[in-house]
């Protein structure tokens, strides 16, 4: 991976911009029809996660989320009894979200019926920071996106925005920008992991009935 810059420039010079998307589907979909081109374009077993998914899907909702540095391709995890599951990965070197929760729910043997595991944090004045921030998601909405220098249908695998993590197949689409910055964040997702994830106001809650994030 190149470290020359963070965001490589087209054969065509052209001046640094903002992009605006609003009320989007997909955070990495100019038009709906890309979804699929992305996803049909992963590389058999090439593989997001460093480890293996339980494929139970967990929300998250965020007030905001603004990050240095982005890149996002299509690539595939796998559960256990390597059963793949396709995925969009999202990569942020440095992140900061306000009003996080993150829930997840399910049934619980011996008759306990249906529990709610949520976690919340960043509910103050100091939000929820994050280093090499992985996101393994099928659905992530917002209000409002802004993307700083984005570079759209980029070969996946010369992504440079985030140093230090994968990048997608070579021949696969790609994007990834400068910055990003989402209001009302909406997230259904397979998997996070990170360098660094400090939660301030840290608050877990284990109760009946499903109450998840939205």
């Amino acid at each position: 991976m190149s470290s020359d810059s963070n965001v490589p420039t087209s054969g065509s010079a052209r001046p640094p911009g903002r992009v605006r998307w609003r009320r989007f589907a997909l955070i990495f979909v100019p038009a709906i029809g890309v979804t699929g081109l992305l996803l049909g374009l992963t590389a058999e077993g090439a593989l997001a996660s460093s480890f293996s998914i339980s494929g139970q899907q967990f929300q998250v909702s965020a007030d905001s989320l603004t990050g240095t540095g982005f890149q996002q391709f299509g690539t595939v995890d796998e559960e256990v009894g390597n059963k793949p599951v396709a995925v969009a990965e999202s990569e942020i070197g440095s992140a900061h979200i306000t009003n996080l929760c993150q829930s997840v729910v399910a049934n619980f043997p011996l008759g306990l019926g249906t529990y709610t595991l949520r976690i919340t944090a960043g509910t103050g004045s100091t939000p929820v920071s994050a280093s090499s921030l992985i996101i393994d998601a099928n659905q992530l909405s917002g209000s409002t996106a802004t993307f700083d220098n984005i570079n759209i249908g980029q070969d996946a695998s010369t992504l440079n925005a985030v140093p230090g993590v994968p990048d997608g197949a070579a021949g696969t689409f790609g994007q990834q920008a400068s910055g990003i910055s989402i209001t009302d964040l909406r997230q259904t997702a397979y998997s996070t992991s990170a360098g660094t994830f400090t939660l301030p106001g840290f608050s877990l809650s284990l109760s009946a009935g499903a109450s998840p994030c939205f």
